[in-house]
């Protein structure tokens, strides 16, 4: 049975629905070397800053037995570093790229934007609205409506290219949040990034980070995240969700499409297994062949509700 695994992301159109977390796959080259990432739907790629980043100091990554919590703060060339040297290899691959941008202020958001207007290859931007907001004193822009709504109409005026809100479930109600950012122009919705944690050494009584708090990631998370990605599905059903947080099997995946999610990204399992996105697509291929599924489009949120007594 031919399966069809086009994704629709709105005005974006994806040849499948398996793309890379940010900030879990490097530059892309790193993880070529075991299989050709043009095969993935896209590439989303660490968040990029106005000014290069150093990152936080170490320790930055720590296992915890619910998840990886890491502090790495984001750590990356600067725009003009990365448009440099890492954009070229992947326009070379022909690999759809997402790319993931960062800042500490809205004005920092639109610069590193508008350097992006025009360049090949880049199919979309995903605004991290979950970084460190200077301005509001280390709180993120995703904990509030309004300011999350801000940053996005700026980089939405300043590219030509779809632009998925990356949101945290660390708040009350996602779904606010998700709203003010699709009325300020965003395409679609990233959903979710890490959970904020915290784990500590009883032998040294300090924390296992040097940062002290950190994100949480891996299978932990899914249950949160799934329940988000329903959430929000529910409330605006026509708005393309790019679902992650703990994807390892095709399970998952499945898992994801049913809340609603029209793309799926896979984070931390690249850490364990770097073929972790690519042998998930070729089992969701087979997963649909087995289950009589002949488009993608037939899952996204198809989860049946259960039954409830008037």
């Amino acid at each position: 049975m031919t399966v069809d695994v086009r994704a629709d992301l709105g005005a974006l159109s994806l040849d499948n629905p398996i793309v890379t977390a940010s900030g879990c796959f490097a530059s892309g080259a790193e993880i070529d070397r075991f299989y050709d990432v043009a095969t993935l739907g896209a590439v989303v790629v660490k968040s990029i800053t106005l000014e290069p980043r150093e990152g936080l100091p170490p320790p930055r990554m720590a296992e915890t037995p619910s998840g990886m919590l890491n502090a790495i703060g984001l750590q990356n060339p600067g725009i003009d570093g990365w448009l440099a040297k890492d954009l070229p290899w992947l326009q070379g691959k022909g690999v759809p790229v997402i790319v993931s941008i960062a800042g500490t202020s809205v004005d920092e958001f639109a610069e590193v934007a508008r350097r992006l207007r025009g360049r090949a290859g880049v199919v979309g931007v995903e605004v991290n609205l979950s970084c460190p907001n200077v301005d509001h004193r280390g709180l993120v822009f995703a904990c509030h409506p309004e300011p999350s709504a801000d940053v996005i109409t700026a980089v939405t005026r300043a590219v030509d290219v779809p632009v998925f809100g990356k949101l945290t479930a660390d708040v009350t109600d996602i779904v606010s949040v998700a709203r003010a950012v699709i009325d300020a122009g965003a395409t679609g919705l990233s959903l979710i990034n890490t959970l904020l944690g915290m784990a500590i050494d009883v032998e040294s009584r300090r924390p296992t980070l040097a940062n002290v708090l950190g994100g949480l990631s891996g299978p932990a998370i899914r249950p949160v995240a799934v329940r988000n990605v329903f959430q929000v599905h529910q409330a605006m059903p026509d708005i393309p969700i790019i679902g992650m947080g703990g994807v390892r099997t095709v399970r998952d995946v499945v898992e994801f499409l049913l809340a609603g999610a029209s793309a799926v990204a896979v984070g931390t399992a690249n850490f364990a297994d770097p073929f972790a996105a690519h042998d998930l697509l070729a089992g969701l291929r087979t997963w649909m062949a087995d289950h009589g599924v002949a488009k993608l489009s037939e899952l996204r949120g198809a989860v049946q509700m259960p039954d409830r007594e008037a």
